[in-house]
């Protein structure tokens, strides 16, 4: 997702979310989503989820007859975990201008959002932002970089 922006003084500004698939530390306000430290909590439990799935229609007498809307809310309760994790990994937010040659020195905001329609809406700001200011809001998820 990118998009490219003339601001109030003239400078082209490139505004892009770049989705993080790599961990990143910690920090005090993502304390809550990772607890855990690592990926062997997740295999674990999808693994007990298989093997009490499969131990439950093993052992499950030939004549019982499971409605299929039984089945339907088991798999959307299976898969509303992991839609929920690819749906809130963070985005890396890069808004940058200039080519490094003294009359266009080099300018770079980074900032890091969580969720795939919060940095929607968080890069239409920073482009507003942008246009109306001449640089990103300090108010906003983006710092500037040196």
């Amino acid at each position: 997702m990118t998009r490219l922006v003339r601001g109030a003084d003239g400078r082209m500004w490139t505004v892009r979310g770049e989705l993080e698939w790599g961990r990143r530390p910690a920090t005090a306000e993502d304390f809550e989503h990772d607890v855990s430290g690592g990926h062997g909590p997740g295999v674990v439990m999808m693994f007990l989820v298989i093997v009490l799935g499969l131990v439950w229609v093993l052992r499950m007498p030939e004549d019982v007859v499971v409605p299929a809307w039984v089945v339907l809310a088991l798999l959307m309760i299976f898969l509303f975990f992991p839609a929920r994790w690819a749906l809130r990994r963070p985005w890396k937010l890069v808004a940058e201008t200039g080519d490094g040659t003294p009359e266009a020195p080099v300018e770079k905001w980074v900032g890091t959002v969580r969720g795939m329609f919060t940095v929607r809406s968080e890069v239409a700001k920073v482009a507003r932002d942008i246009q109306r200011d001449t640089m990103p809001s300090f108010d906003g998820p983006l710092h500037p970089v040196e």
